[in-house]
């Protein structure tokens, strides 16, 4: 699995894809769709698809695929390689998004939540496998969020697909096991080789599972948060546990919009409902102030 394109550049998103096996172009495929790293504040969040024709879904399950969760390392690899062996019935593409872009999604002026970008994210690797030439005819997805609403999003898409989104698909559908398997084997690989363009000083790579309630992960993210710039780009910094680190750790920043001290007293919207009297300076918009205009009351 070649990701230099991700190590030369881990600010953005990259995919790879296996060529088109002849068959799955010719036959009814079904097509799997899961995830590795949604949850991490650590590392990249990577999407798989994975299909076959559906006259050989037999043969899929007969390497043993399964949730790649209830996978030790080296069983998904061996299963990888296995399913690259079989590369004549086996198809699979890959969307890696980077950390940075993940935070960049979810704390922009247009809010980009984690469930979008991952339904988005799954559409797009649909629709890449039809442009690729793939004749799928069946979707099995594992879902994110509620299963129903997603299904629906997905159908109306793909109106001449069948789409079937489910809870634990991965345990359910060998095709979305071998994606689950796909996706896990990406990431795990990219964390590995991950690239530290900040040249950290005594870098520690035992950050423990990269989920944000494991105190080893947490430890990780104090020792190398810095003051100024904050966490390198192996960081989600979108995350609350992140967050919080930089208000204990980071030094404030006071940006050029940011409230006055003529406006440090004015209150937060709820304590307008409240009763009493109060007292609210008029200020002026910034473009005013900054030029020091004034309103005229003669002339």
């Amino acid at each position: 699995m070649d990701l230099s394109e991700l190590e030369r550049d881990d600010t953005g998103r990259c995919r790879l894809n296996s060529p088109v096996p002849a068959v799955c172009r010719k036959e009814p495929c079904a097509l799997g769709v899961d995830e590795a790293g949604r949850g991490p504040v650590l590392g990249p969040m990577v999407y798989a698809i994975c299909y076959c024709p559906l006259s050989r879904l037999t043969d899929l399950e007969a390497l043993k695929v399964a949730d790649s969760k209830t996978l030790s390392e080296s069983e998904r690899d061996r299963l990888f390689a296995k399913m690259e062996e079989d590369g004549d019935f086996v198809g699979w593409a890959l969307d890696v998004l980077s950390p940075n872009l993940i935070s960049t999604s979810m704390l922009g002026r247009v809010k980009y939540n984690l469930n979008s970008l991952s339904h988005d994210t799954a559409v797009g690797l649909v629709q890449y496998a039809l442009d690729q030439g793939v004749n799928v005819a069946q979707v099995f997805v594992d879902t994110v969020g509620l299963p129903e609403t997603y299904q629906k999003r997905l159908q109306q898409c793909f109106p001449n697909i069948e789409v079937t989104v489910k809870a634990k698909a991965d345990a359910l559908y060998p095709v979305v096991s071998a994606a689950s398997i796909c996706a896990k084997v990406a990431r795990d690989q990219v964390v590995k080789n991950w690239q530290f363009v900040e040249k950290l000083q005594d870098l520690d790579i035992d950050y423990g599972s990269g989920y944000p309630n494991d105190p080893k992960t947490k430890a990780w993210l104090r020792k190398h948060v810095e003051p100024i710039f904050g966490f390198p780009q192996f960081v989600r910094f979108s995350w609350r546990t992140a967050q919080s680190i930089l208000e204990k750790e980071a030094e404030v920043v006071t940006w050029e919009d940011s409230p006055t001290e003529d406006q440090a007293g004015l209150g937060r919207i709820t304590s307008y409902f409240n009763e009493g009297p109060r007292t609210r300076p008029h200020l002026y918009h910034r473009y005013f102030q900054e030029r020091g205009l004034e309103p005229a009351t003669t002339l």
